[in-house]
């Protein structure tokens, strides 16, 4: 696509560090880190000698937490800056080793709070409560409990903090080993001129995406072939990172594997449980909808690389202008302060969005907590499900935005809230431009576009979470071979999507970053929570009208410091525990189909 963009689509991340990767600012910044983290340990290993000895006081607690925010925020803030590089130019050697740098410094943070963790768990019930109702620490008592309740379920301190150093290494390491693969890939394509491109595997990923037929299965051919070809590293990688988390899980005493995923979401194994049962009970009407899309498209059967094909008008190219003016017009009608902040993000360039090579596949938003600032992460195509991942990401920075002013410890909020707010968005974009289709085929691929999520929702991810729970149980018993991960992949397919496909993508587990994210286990299932939770929460906003973006900021800010069940029953009144929330919230979906149909 020919650039004739007004606005820019590159990011400035030297408003955070000038310098790029081998910025003289940011390297001092990281060697203020490596100093005032052995201090902060010192400060910890004191206080926890005064516990041990029956002198743990609550104005040390106080002191400690304040230091704890500010390492976290810095820490956050150095991540964030490395990554970035990273991923905008894969061959930025100085900004892959910055980040296994930093690392480094995360680990040694997360040791010296395995100890500040036990200072917290040695006075009682009743102590901590009052503890609690105190103008420092009342703030962030929740994010502080839960720390103290996880520390209770985890090794002592000395244990915890030798798995940590370990994991630099010996887990974490892994996923440097993948994203150095991915790096590395180059997967060729025979243009129509007979000349051949060299595509870095997120340039190829989008022509999965294209209008022609042709064009995507060939693409599909080249894509899979690129991944059996750098399947064993991959399986190396998976393998060895999933051992360790196995052995970290045994030595603790935990037997789910999905203990650990739903603790970091805030979430009870009764709502995950509810949201899948309902989801499989409730997802057949999407088989209608296949039929009637392989009818459109000309082809008897969907196959793999048809579910996200564009049908008609849906296959003409949205310039980044285009896009951007779009998604703040809907914004805007939601309410003021979403329109305002998109309208800041474009401003100020807080957006990578540029096709070019060496970029990574994928798109995300990261946070820089103290530059109060955020980046989002894509490349731009011009398709429609590009407009809808640019408004997805501007979902997540939104919701960081209003959160910037809470107490640090607040700001981690988990997975599945941070997809509602990104799902909300994409919804206000999505339905706003169905609404105000022209004619009849705009909106009948519109509607093919906003109905591909749902199938991604209801089917891709539950194919991943099946995967990923199938792999860990055969990785008990030893490691999982090539040939085996692909059939446990197309078998998880098979079930998500009915088996109603002509064809399936075995090496999936190989090409999708979410498996080998060592920070986040199953980087699957939160999606699809907020897929739902979002979709719940978007017909309220509709029933309510524009006075809701007011309660919607109340509920983001909330978002850090209670669980998920707790934030549903506050802001919507819903219990997440019981079917019927997640049933309606599929049936919603339902009526996208009908019209889709009836159309």
């Amino acid at each position: 696509m020919t650039k004739t963009n007004r606005l820019p689509d590159t990011w400035d991340m030297d408003a955070i560090f000038p310098g790029g990767s081998g910025s003289d600012r940011f390297a001092e910044f990281l060697l203020a880190l490596e100093r005032d983290i052995p201090a902060f340990g010192a400060r910890v290993e004191e206080a926890e000698a005064a516990s041990a000895a029956g002198a743990a006081d609550v104005e040390t607690v106080e002191r400690l937490t304040e230091e704890l925010e500010s390492l976290q925020s810095r820490l956050v803030e150095a991540e964030a800056f490395a990554s970035c590089h990273a991923s905008a130019n894969q061959k930025d050697k100085k900004a892959i080793a910055l980040g296994s740098s930093i690392r480094t410094l995360i680990a040694a943070c997360e040791s010296q709070l395995t100890r500040f963790d036990r200072i917290l768990t040695t006075v009682d019930q009743a102590t901590w409560d009052a503890w609690m109702t105190r103008p420092k620490l009342a703030p962030v008592s929740f994010p502080l409990s839960e720390r103290r309740k996880q520390a209770l379920e985890k090794l002592s301190p000395e244990m915890e903090s030798l798995l940590n150093d370990l994991a630099v290494d010996g887990y974490h390491g892994w996923s440097e080993l993948y994203d150095t693969t991915v790096g590395q890939i180059e997967i060729p394509f025979e243009e129509e001129d007979g000349g051949v491109t060299m595509l870095s595997a997120g340039q190829a990923a989008n022509k999965l995406y294209h209008p022609s037929k042709d064009v995507r299965d060939r693409m599909f051919v080249a894509w899979e072939g690129a991944w059996e070809k750098h399947a064993d590293y991959c399986a190396q990688a998976l393998n060895h990172l999933g051992g360790f988390r196995l052995q970290t899980y045994k030595h603790r005493g935990w037997t789910d594997i999905h203990k650990e995923p739903l603790d970091m979401n805030r979430m009870s194994k009764e709502t995950l449980d509810s949201m899948w049962s309902a989801i499989e009970q409730h997802r057949a009407f999407l088989l209608a909808y296949f039929e009637k899309k392989a009818e459109l498209l000309g082809i008897e059967k969907l196959g793999w690389t048809d579910l996200d094909a564009p049908i008609g008008k849906a296959g003409v190219k949205i310039g980044f202008d285009e896009g951007a003016a779009m998604i703040v017009e809907q914004f805007r009608k939601f309410g003021p302060r979403l329109a305002a902040f998109a309208e800041m993000a474009f401003r100020d360039r807080w957006i990578e969005a540029e096709d070019r090579p060496n970029k990574r596949p994928g798109g995300f938003c990261t946070s820089f907590p103290l530059a109060k600032q955020s980046r989002i992460f894509m490349t731009y195509e011009g398709s429609l499900t590009n407009v809808s991942t640019l408004a997805h990401e501007l979902g997540h920075g939104f919701h960081t935005q209003v959160v910037f002013d809470q107490p640090g410890l607040t700001q981690n909020y988990a997975m599945g809230v941070a997809e509602t707010a990104s799902t909300f968005a994409e919804l206000i974009v999505a339905d706003a431009t169905i609404r105000q289709a022209p004619d009849r085929d705009t909106k009948i691929a519109l509607l093919d576009d906003k109905i591909q999520r749902s199938v991604a929702f209801l089917m891709n991810i539950h194919a991943r979470f099946l995967f990923e729970t199938r792999f860990y149980e055969e990785r008990r018993r030893g490691t999982v071979s090539v040939e085996r991960l692909n059939a446990l992949m197309v078998e998880a397919q098979k079930q998500a999507y009915h088996d109603a496909l002509a064809s399936y993508h075995p090496h999936f587990w190989a090409s999708k970053l979410h498996f080998y994210i060592t920070e986040v286990p199953f980087y699957n299932f939160p999606y699809t929570f907020g897929y739902l939770f979002s979709t719940g929460l978007y017909a309220t906003a509709a029933s309510e009208g524009a006075g809701f973006e007011e309660r919607y900021v109340s509920l983001l800010q909330d978002t850090g410091r209670m669980t998920v069940e707790d934030l549903a029953r506050k802001h919507l009144g819903v219990d997440l525990t019981k079917p019927e929330f997640w049933e309606r919230s599929v049936a919603l979906m339902k009526k996208d189909v009908d019209q889709f149909l009836a159309l």
